[in-house]
């Protein structure tokens, strides 16, 4: 009975082909903005580390004095209103709580750009400023870091102040090409380190672990990681640094003197007695620096699972979600034009539904029918709609914004386009086919 209504209703369109394709054109406009910008927010708001994100936890505490109106800070690109002191940690309290080891794993970061160079004045590679990143030996486990060759550094390394680097894999083949990049040395800054590791491709997008203000959330990932307290003592250069009092301090001594905010610190727990045992350590040293007055504030401090730390740090850009509100209004205005356009033809054909009444057909009949034709409109609609989606999609990566490069349409997206298509039109369909079912099959005709 099925492909009856489907040939029927399809007999029916053929009937009527501008009318038709005006609908399927509603529809598909409708559908392909939309669907653009559901794919662009999903794809920005997904889950960067399905693996790992349930038990990883981004800690905050408030190191900032009671009046910090003349706190200095070269947070270049930070968001207006958003004070990143109290996202990110002071080196102080950063190594306080590193060393405490209250948590299986933990790794304080931070990000920064060094310049970078091979040692090898056989290859006639320029140096190049690269995204760096400096951290703790958990940062692989915590994170899954895959390694392509060699392995990543030690908490002894940490210690140390090794003079070691794990490196990308397109660094790797920029500066050494088909030679191995393990054992290599390369310059960073001026210094030497010698390459113990090369990674896979590793990004996951949103970068969560990097500084909230860093301006980079997607995009290019890190090129070269170092271990933290090498970069420090080197003082190479880091991002989002936000500074109260000690003016007399400068470089290194002010970085690490617990007045200057710009680390991250992550951990990793993996039960809720973990979790819970946590916080409250967490929270007894905000207690502790406050009762020995090194914080002005009232203690303060929280434990983020990462999707909730993602939230708040509000990387999906508003205007993004300004357009998705437009476009779904557009799709919208399209489906009322549909019903618009379905209860003109279906009332039309009131002469042809009442003979099929007479000949014994029943409401649920006719309703079934012409159901069959929103149906079919929906998919010519959907694929319309699946095509303009992929052109948005790629317009979408012209652009010169860093995310516009993740503008992907994955499999469920795809699927979801359809559902959505077919989901729209039927509902566009039901007031139309109901009013259609319900005229007296009598009156039309007599007046025949």
């Amino acid at each position: 009975m099925f492909g009856y209504y489907m040939h029927m209703a399809l007999r029916s369109l053929r009937r009527s082909p501008i009318l038709t394709a005006l609908m399927v054109l509603a529809i598909g406009l409708g559908i392909g903005a939309s669907m653009t910008m559901i794919t662009v927010l999903h794809v920005m708001s997904g889950d960067p580390l399905p693996e790992k994100s349930g038990v990883l936890y981004y800690p905050t505490l408030d190191p900032r004095p009671l009046d910090d109106r003349h706190r200095d800070s070269d947070t270049s690109g930070a968001r207006a209103g958003r004070d990143s002191s109290i996202d990110n940690f002071t080196y102080v309290d950063a190594m306080a709580l590193l060393h405490a080891r209250r948590a299986p794993r933990q790794a304080v970061m931070a990000g920064g750009g060094v310049l970078v160079q091979s040692t090898d004045e056989s290859r006639l590679v320029r140096p190049a400023f690269e995204a760096a990143r400096y951290t703790t030996a958990d940062f692989f486990s915590m994170f899954k870091v895959p390694m392509r060759r060699g392995q990543s550094w030690s908490a002894a390394d940490d210690e140390a102040r090794a003079r070691v680097a794990v490196i990308s894999p397109e660094l790797a083949q920029r500066l050494f090409g088909q030679m191995p990049a393990v054992g290599q040395t390369l310059r960073v800054n001026g210094q030497l380190f010698s390459v113990i590791g090369v990674t896979r491709h590793w990004a996951p997008q949103p970068t969560f672990y990097q500084d909230v203000d860093s301006g980079r959330p997607y995009g290019q990932p890190d090129q070269v990681f170092l271990p933290l307290l090498t970069a420090v003592d080197l003082n190479l250069g880091v991002n989002g640094t936000s500074c109260w009092g000690n003016e007399t301090l400068v470089g290194k001594a002010r970085r690490t003197s617990g007045t200057c905010s710009w680390a991250q610190f992550w951990v990793e727990l993996d039960t809720s007695v973990q979790v819970a045992d946590y916080r409250r350590y967490l929270h007894g040293y905000a207690q502790s620096q406050h009762d020995a007055g090194r914080f002005a504030r009232p203690p303060a401090s929280e434990l983020y699972p990462m999707m909730a730390w993602l939230d708040r740090a509000n990387w999906v850009p508003g205007d993004l979600r300004l357009q998705l509100a437009l476009a779904v209004a557009f799709l919208g205005v399209s489906l009322l034009n549909i019903v618009a356009l379905l209860l003109a033809k279906f009332l039309r054909r009131s002469g042809e539904i009442s003979v099929r009444r007479a000949l014994g057909a029943r409401r649920r009949d006719i309703f079934l029918q012409l159901g069959a034709e929103s149906l079919l409109i929906g998919l010519f609609g959907g694929v319309l709609g699946l095509a303009l989606a992929q052109f948005g999609l790629w317009s979408v990566r012209r652009r010169p914004d860093a995310y516009a490069a993740l503008a992907h349409m994955d499999p469920a997206m795809l699927l979801l386009t359809l559902l959505l298509a077919v989901a729209s039109s039927l509902l566009a369909g039901l007031l139309p086919a109901w009013r259609a079912c319900r005229v007296p099959p009598a009156l039309q005709l007599k007046s025949a």
